[in-house]
């Protein structure tokens, strides 16, 4: 049984065929530069127990010739007869507000419904759903499910998803914490309840998705009750370009002493700032280099980078009462030794004890035998986890 994964960016298409009786990936591709010079296919797969990588130039002028050129190279590669191979196709969608907290088959009504979560997600929402619609031109017969960022976030309590503003903005233009990188950290979850061998419901656990955008999440039970990022992705820790948390009266001030207009602010905010904006480099890997040359904002972008991460592991835990494992993950969480071991370090009144060694070693179990709290590295997959909720959606 084959799954088709995409992932419409608004001048790509990120793809992966699965099969799902192996649950392995055995095509990932993207096609980029969309209506763009210079647009290409880029993919790799094993064959023979090589890995091959290829690039191909070609002029890809819109999201259905791009979805054209998947096809035809799963048909040339035999990896798909015909599109009739497929069991379905599911699609990252970034928003779903409050409508969807599961995966949902894609018809007009739902498709229509998406399209009214654009306000809410302007940069990602429209991608997605050009994605959408090239594909049940071209592949009409196939199931087409929606997957969603904000879906496994739904189970927050009003409480902890609701802002302190007057009701009128979230009755009636949604204002209100939705979170992102759902996906991933239900994966994880789900990882690291099979490595603990227990039931994802008898557990209490911090996810930590570090990468370019980061955010972590409060999971009680098995089920997100809080999460760093917001209405908007911006919200939450200190990331690649992001600023995460800041006094919102910032804005207004900026406004009124430099004359920045909101586009902006909302350019530096989103594009210019977390640790782009402390040291010039947004690259985890660069800012380690600059840091041990002895650059002093590089030094300082790291030193915040990582106290934000601990203060709100602090608040997590305060909010779980019991924490019986921290989860990191995402391009940074997996690989960042040295991140993991400061946001862990001096954490032994909430029963953390890191075991240096083991961290460097990159040790799926990085805590030391007498933690009271298990430190775990597990590698996200979420194109995995899409393709496996689309099938159980259309099963």
């Amino acid at each position: 049984m084959k799954v088709l994964v995409l992932n419409s960016g608004s001048s790509s298409i990120k793809y992966a065929l699965f099969d799902m009786d192996t649950q392995f990936a055995q095509i990932i591709g993207l096609i980029e530069r969309i209506a763009e010079s210079g647009s290409a296919h880029k993919y790799q797969y094993s064959s023979g127990g090589i890995e091959q990588k290829q690039i191909i130039s070609l002029a890809i002028n819109n999201h259905q010739q791009g979805l054209q050129a998947v096809f035809t190279l799963l048909s040339e590669l035999n990896f798909i007869q015909d599109i009739s191979d497929l069991f379905c196709i599911g699609h990252r969608v970034v928003h779903g507000g409050e409508k969807f907290c599961q995966p949902t088959l894609i018809d007009s009504t739902v498709l229509a419904e998406i399209k009214k979560m654009i306000p809410l997600a302007p940069l990602h929402n429209p991608a997605n759903i050009t994605g959408i619609e090239a594909a049940m031109v071209y592949a009409q017969s196939v199931p087409q499910v929606a997957v969603f960022d904000t879906a496994f976030h739904q189970t927050m309590p009003d409480y902890a998803f609701r802002y302190a503003v007057p009701t009128s903005w979230y009755a009636e233009q949604g204002v209100r914490r939705y979170g992102f990188h759902g996906t991933s950290h239900f994966y994880v979850a789900k990882q690291a309840a099979q490595y603990l061998n227990k039931p994802l419901n008898t557990l209490n656990l911090i996810t930590l998705h570090l990468g370019n955008g980061a955010s972590m999440a409060a999971i009680a039970s098995g089920k997100s009750i809080d999460t760093t990022m917001g209405m908007t992705p911006l919200e939450g820790l200190m990331m690649g370009t992001r600023s995460g948390d800041l006094d919102p009266a910032i804005i207004f001030y900026l406004s009124r002493t430099l004359g920045f207009t909101q586009n902006e602010i909302d350019n530096a905010l989103n594009k210019q700032s977390g640790l782009k904006g402390v040291c010039g480099e947004n690259d985890m890997r660069a800012v380690h280099k600059m840091a041990d040359k002895g650059d002093q904002q590089a030094q300082l972008a790291l030193a915040m980078y990582s106290y934000r991460i601990k203060k709100y592991i602090g608040a997590y835990t305060a909010v779980l009462g019991r924490v019986d494992a921290l989860v990191f993950t995402g391009g940074i969480g997996e690989h960042d030794a040295w991140l993991r071991e400061q946001c862990c370090s001096d954490l032994s009144i909430l029963g953390v004890e890191i075991d240096v060694e083991k961290n460097q070693q990159q040790q799926r179990e990085i805590n030391q035998v007498e933690s009271l709290v298990k430190v775990l590295v597990i590698a996200t997959n979420e194109e995995l986890e899409i393709a496996q909720q689309a099938e159980c959606c259309v099963r």
